[in-house]
């Protein structure tokens, strides 16, 4: 396992925007990802926008001063604790540097915020044939969120606009 550093981005550093846009970039082009690159104007845009969002966290997972993975979080609001939860949006790792815990560590950064922070849960969405991903959460302690057993497990779903 690689020496892996877990910041929390200050995305007023022009080193840490630049490692966001690089690892989301990269992110996008992986199948798992968006499957292609980022079009120039969410590129140029991307920043702004994380800054401008009230409820934007991330981590960077750096190894020798060089960011190879990434955690972009959003806080939220759980109804049922009447606490708040933070939501892993996004979460990746280099292809180079996969397979050596940069991910669980990233994982890792998240929750200690989480209980930092009085949270109820850390949530996140996976791709149902990203197996590698599902058997890291899994072993990190997540699973299928389910609130009754009569409701069965939660499912994420999308409308695009």
């Amino acid at each position: 396992m690689e020496s892996v550093e877990i910041v929390e981005a200050d995305l007023d550093f022009e080193d840490h925007q630049q490692a966001v846009v690089d690892l989301i970039d990269a992110y996008a082009m992986d199948p798992m990802g968006n499957g292609g690159a980022l079009p120039g104007d969410v590129k140029r845009t991307l920043i702004p926008g994380l800054k401008e969002h009230p409820t934007t966290l991330i981590f960077l997972g750096m190894i020798n001063g060089e960011a190879v993975g990434i955690a972009v979080c959003f806080i939220g609001f759980s109804t049922f604790a009447a606490r708040p939860l933070i939501n892993v949006h996004d979460l990746a790792v280099l292809p180079v540097h996969r397979g050596n815990g940069v991910g669980r560590q990233l994982l890792a950064g998240v929750e200690r915020k989480a209980r930092d922070m009085g949270c109820c849960k850390v949530t996140l969405e996976v791709l149902e044939n990203n197996r590698p991903a599902m058997k890291m959460y899994a072993e990190a302690g997540f699973a299928q969120a389910t609130y009754t057993e009569e409701a069965g497990g939660a499912l994420f779903f999308a409308k695009q606009l």
